[in-house]
């Protein structure tokens, strides 16, 4: 398998008004951009933690703090009839 690079473009007062460095700020976006894909099941956790850049146990953790669920859970299909 092959690599990509992405680049996104940001004006340089970003950076200021957030507060981060570049490196802050492109790390951040993955980590957002894993948490979105996995979120809408379009990526395992497994491989969300490899796009954030983190060990899996650590992007549990990042769920956690923001309150995502790490099992997903369908109240109405696991409703017994």
């Amino acid at each position: 398998m092959g690599t990509r690079i992405l680049q996104i473009a940001f004006a340089d007062d970003v950076f200021t008004s957030l507060r981060r460095s570049p490196a802050e700020v492109e790390q951040e976006v993955r980590l957002a951009a894993a948490i979105d894909w996995y979120r809408r099941g379009l990526s395992s956790q497994e491989r969300a933690a490899q796009l954030a850049g983190l060990p899996r146990a650590d992007f549990l953790a990042e769920l956690a703090a923001r309150k995502i669920d790490v099992f997903p859970v369908d109240l109405e299909a696991s409703v017994i009839r």
